[in-house]
């Protein structure tokens, strides 16, 4: 079975992945204009108007921006629980293609079961999404995709959703002490970022991916790095400790700038 993921944006100015498996091609997230998407699909060779299908995890513009651009593809659904579409609906002038999902609950879409499951963020309700593909037999072999990318700190159910995936996607935001120098961000916001519905820190991430144990990874991707805040040298040092990393799986920092995908 093809299997073909690609991160196109990564950081507060836009997150968004486009992932092709079998003939179905999706995009989880959306969080650049609708043009600039059009852009990064035509440099992975993928036409905006092929694609079948979009996930959104929550309403902040980070992850949202592109429905109003996109929606022009008339036929395009756009997968969302009801909390995230009243939130976006009043930004927009048109109606898009509103596809309901109820968080929590399973549902299909193509070769897809998807498990949207609820994270602490300060959104409406933010999810993250855990995809499952494929059969148990030599020509289609299961695989998944947990996508985690805006949460304060890690509940039960996301550790389970985190440890079954063998491509997981989560965020490593800020480094604790670049967040508490730094001059551009007020105390209040500050707080927010690291608050329990917040975003993460690297050591935050790190510690719970190290405590974690029967992992079935065999892809790890940090994202949502601050371009202020963080440092993808800083990253790539503290994860490269992490445990199994280099002999049972692969980790990749995406740098919040360009989405260039980093090896450790």
């Amino acid at each position: 079975m093809d299997v073909h993921f690609k991160i196109l944006g990564s950081s507060s100015s836009g997150n968004s992945a486009l992932l092709q498996v079998s003939n179905t091609t999706i995009l989880i997230d959306a969080g650049m204009t609708g043009k600039k998407l059009e852009l990064l699909l035509k440099d992975q060779g993928v036409s905006a108007d092929a694609l079948d299908a979009v996930f959104l995890t929550h309403e902040h513009n980070d992850h949202s921006a592109g429905v109003r651009g996109l929606s022009k593809f008339k036929r395009l659904p756009f997968y969302a629980n009801q909390d995230t579409i009243q939130a976006i609906q009043p930004k927009l002038q048109k109606r898009p293609n509103w596809r309901i999902f109820e968080t929590g609950k399973a549902f299909t879409f193509g070769p897809f079961t998807i498990h949207p499951f609820s994270v602490p963020h300060d959104a409406y309700d933010p999810v993250g999404f855990y995809f499952e593909w494929g059969k148990d037999d030599l020509f289609e072999p299961p695989s998944s995709l947990a996508w985690v990318t805006d949460l304060g700190f890690v509940p039960t159910l996301v550790r389970e959703k985190v440890r079954k995936a063998k491509i997981l996607v989560i965020e490593a935001n800020h480094c604790s002490q670049m967040l508490e120098d730094d001059n551009k961000r007020p105390w209040s916001l500050k707080q927010r970022i690291r608050g329990r519905h917040g975003h993460l820190s690297n050591d935050s991430t790190f510690e719970m991916l190290q405590s974690i144990k029967g992992s079935c990874w065999e892809k790890v991707f940090l994202m949502h790095l601050s371009k202020d805040c963080n440092n993808i040298q800083k990253v790539q040092e503290q994860f490269s400790e992490l445990n199994g990393h280099g002999s049972k799986f692969s980790t990749f920092v995406i740098d919040p700038c360009s989405a260039q995908t980093i090896p450790l």
